[in-house]
């Protein structure tokens, strides 16, 4: 006859129970735990909206400061900086009329009207310098105050001549370049050789062109020569030779080299 024992599973369920014991402390700790991560985030969240009831007048006025300023800006280019641009260009092609008209009269006493008209305006129009006063940091007024510049200079008013290109501004390889090449034009008229040699090479150092980078070396050059600076000038002279041999200014270059050199 076959016996069965009893089969004895208490320790098992001892095991079991103290695991279960085990992960319940464990899932009470984790609710602790939470419980406590949410008290914190609860305290900092009362902590700012605390700070922010208390400063939202201060919160408030920053923001309203910020649209305002960008408003402002836009309704400023939409308004005023446009209109002033567009007046300003109608106004200047006035003066820049004359201008043209100066540049191509052979009669020097209306050649000098003319300039003057375009420097100072006439039958309610503006010249040159009230552009550049009711229109400042417009590119209008910029463009004047080159034209103003050239105008003076041909009136043979070097000091206003300078004066204005000084005051202008352009990116452009050749209108910027020609601007410091007529400043040193206007220092070599003064017989003032050094800032006339300053600004020559401020010329063709702005942009390297087959227009104006020759013309300004040469210039540079005589202008070196005018002060005993031959090694310099041979320098510029050689440039011309070398880099810009089919330009106007390379047609003479060997005659001063010649110069320099004898």
């Amino acid at each position: 006859m076959a016996v069965y024992r009893k089969r004895n599973d208490r320790p098992n369920r001892k095991k079991k129970t103290e695991d279960l014991d085990e992960l319940q402390e464990e899932l009470l700790h984790q609710e602790s735990t939470t419980a406590e991560v949410f008290d914190t985030l609860d305290e900092g969240a009362s902590k700012t909206e605390a700070w922010v009831q208390k400063n939202q007048k201060t919160i408030i006025g920053t923001l309203i400061a910020v649209a305002v300023i960008g408003l402002g800006y836009l309704l400023y280019q939409q308004f005023v900086s446009e209109p002033k641009e567009k007046e300003g260009a109608n106004e200047l092609f006035f003066a820049q009329e004359f201008f043209d008209q100066a540049l191509n009269a052979t009669d020097d006493k209306v050649k000098d009207s003319l300039f003057t008209v375009s420097l100072k305006g006439g039958n309610g129009k503006y010249g040159f310098l009230e552009i550049i006063e009711n229109y400042s940091g417009t590119k209008a007024a910029n463009l004047a105050n080159y034209s103003a510049g050239m105008a003076y200079m041909n009136q043979g008013n070097y000091e206003k001549a300078i004066e204005h290109l000084k005051k202008f501004n352009s990116p452009d390889e050749i209108l910027g370049a020609l601007a410091l090449g007529n400043i040193g034009d206007a220092y070599s008229q003064q017989k003032n050789n050094a800032e006339a040699l300053n600004y020559y090479k401020k010329a063709f150092e702005h942009s390297k062109n087959e227009f104006t980078t020759p013309i300004y070396l040469k210039k540079a050059g005589i202008t070196a020569m005018l002060q005993n600076s031959n090694e310099e000038a041979n320098k510029y002279f050689e440039r011309i030779k070398n880099e810009y041999p089919t330009s106007e200014e390379a047609r003479t270059i060997d005659i001063l080299l010649g110069k320099i050199n004898n």
